[in-house]
């Protein structure tokens, strides 16, 4: 017998999350075979919807395989197919379901960059351009990165994304207000006083329409205003690395300074993917309080009411930002002791809890 929570589940990311049309075309893709069950409820609201479905389901083993084995002109194909795929389609479902996060640790940095620039236009013409929803489907390799059992996963995960998200978003518009307003966000705690400008910029509520689970209000900074340091208590875990103790300081929007107790050369490395990587495609807010537990998955910890994430690496379109770049490394901040947050200096966050 189907868990029900999958069928609700299924039913928010098709009817919320991307209001599947009639005779759209809906890509469902996900990265193991283990997430079945939810690919197949997918693939039923889809038809229910009128639209045409179709799946792309991965091996986590082939990632080891093409860079163990990839030349460099192998690494630098461009798959033109994939690219066709991805202008051609309305809409796309992309289900996290790892059965090793470690999968990739051993594999060189710079290799990874370089292939990331090269997929760079697949994944902007998804990003930028298209209708998307990012989801996990719980794994044992979910639940214990989570430090959970694989039931206690499954109903942290489904309390986190089968609730009313019109009544999320009805939260978020106050803070939406307060940012489009601002010139100047300041952010300030343990070893951080990090300004930046958003004058000109668009905040974005997100209540389950690009991640699921969801809970943030976005924008992308003035790429040369970032001013100052910022030090990151929480690991960052990209390409499943995990990098501890991230200290960056940032002159004219660049990091000029970067240093980590963990994983420094990587680090090092993903911020010389390209031009871009050096510099701030996103600032977030976290606002969902139902999430307080840190689970190393960035899809449900840059959500932490009372933090705030801030991503190196490509902006958002949709947010008026102008960075471009092969990466999109987002890191999170806690402030929920001793932070606060300022706009144009007046604080509406402090410890964690807002004041608007």
């Amino acid at each position: 017998m189907s868990d029900p929570r999958v069928k609700k589940l299924a039913s928010i990311l098709v009817k919320h999350s991307l209001r599947v049309k009639k005779d759209e075309t809906v890509l469902i893709a996900s990265s193991t075979e283990l997430s079945k069950p939810l690919v197949l409820e997918v693939y039923k609201e889809v038809m229910k919807a009128g639209a045409h479905p179709f799946t792309s389901i991965g091996f986590e083993e082939t990632a080891n395989i093409f860079y163990d084995m990839a030349t460099p002109k192998q690494i630098a194909f461009f798959p033109e197919a994939k690219h066709f795929e991805a202008k051609n389609i309305d809409c796309f479902v992309n289900i996290r379901a790892s059965a090793n996060k470690k999968a990739l640790s051993n594999v060189d940095p710079k290799v990874v960059g370089e292939r990331s620039k090269v997929l760079r236009p697949i994944s902007e013409e998804i990003v930028n351009r298209k209708r998307w929803i990012l989801c996990n489907y719980p794994t044992h390799s979910l639940a214990q990165e989570a430090d959970m059992s694989l039931e206690e996963y499954e109903d942290f995960l489904y309390n986190a994304t089968n609730i009313d998200w019109m009544k999320v978003k009805q939260k978020e518009m106050k803070l939406k207000a307060a940012l489009d307003k601002a010139s100047e966000v300041r952010i300030v705690g343990k070893d951080t006083d990090l300004r930046l400008s958003v004058k000109g910029r668009k905040a974005i509520p997100c209540f389950g329409e690009r991640n699921m689970p969801d809970g943030e209000v976005f924008m992308s900074p003035v790429e040369n205003s970032a001013e100052g340091y910022i030090y990151y208590e929480m690991p960052a875990i990209y390409q499943g690395r995990e990098v501890t103790g991230i200290r960056l300081r940032f002159k004219a929007g660049k990091v000029v300074e970067a240093h980590a107790d963990k994983n420094e050369d990587f680090l090092l490395a993903m911020l010389d993917t390209d031009k871009g990587g050096r510099y701030l495609g996103e600032l977030g807010v976290g606002v969902n309080y139902g999430i307080q537990k840190f689970t190393k998955d960035i899809l449900f910890d840059e959500k932490i009411g009372g933090t705030v994430h801030l991503a190196v690496g490509r902006s958002y379109e949709s947010a008026g930002g102008k960075n471009v770049s092969a990466i999109h490394w987002d890191m999170i901040k806690d402030l929920r002791k001793g932070g606060a947050i300022y706009l144009d200096g007046k604080a509406i966050q402090k410890n964690g809890k807002f004041l608007i």
